[in-house]
């Protein structure tokens, strides 16, 4: 079922998908729209379509699915972690990151991922420093007020509310 640009916005406007925060980061400012009377930033959908299209194109290249890790520590986002990986066969980690997960090869946890997709570097901030650490690249959902340290490619939408 291949969808146009213009329903897959459509879609995102019903989610919510646009709406950020009232603070913004200097590096998320070239994907805000415009900002609200109340304060709140809108999300640039047309960018956001875009960077959703280069992560799925980067997805699409890795030939192991497996080789994806997904990670989220928001309790909102773990659904969406686990549906993914069930659709995609990628490897999931919702709920608590174990720290050495990346980096400390004698924990039975132990994994070498070739991309790492997180819901928020915020609160996923230990995986986007472990991946760092070990030169793995690292897609992350940002909404407007999120640090871009260490991340190499950023979806900006709105990580926050509950149904987008």
């Amino acid at each position: 079922m291949a969808l146009t640009k213009e329903e897959d916005i459509q879609m995102m406007l019903v989610c919510k998908t646009h709406l950020g925060t009232r603070n913004a980061d200097h590096r998320m400012k070239r994907y805000v729209f415009r900002r609200t009377n109340e304060g709140i930033h809108i999300v640039h959908l047309g960018k956001c379509w875009e960077k959703i299209m280069v992560a799925a194109r980067i997805m699409v290249a890795i030939e192991n699915p497996s080789d994806i890790l997904v990670a989220s520590q928001r309790p909102y986002a773990s659904r969406a972690v686990l549906k993914f990986s069930q659709y995609t066969g990628a490897t999931s980690l919702a709920g608590r990151w174990m720290p050495g997960t990346l980096t400390n090869q004698i924990t039975s946890k132990y994994l070498e991922p070739r991309v790492l997709l997180v819901t928020d570097p915020r609160t996923d901030a230990q995986a986007v420093k472990e991946a760092a650490y070990t030169n793995i690249p690292v897609v992350a959902l940002c909404d407007t007020d999120s640090p871009l340290e260490h991340v190499d490619l950023c979806i900006p939408c709105n990580n926050k509310g509950k149904e987008s």
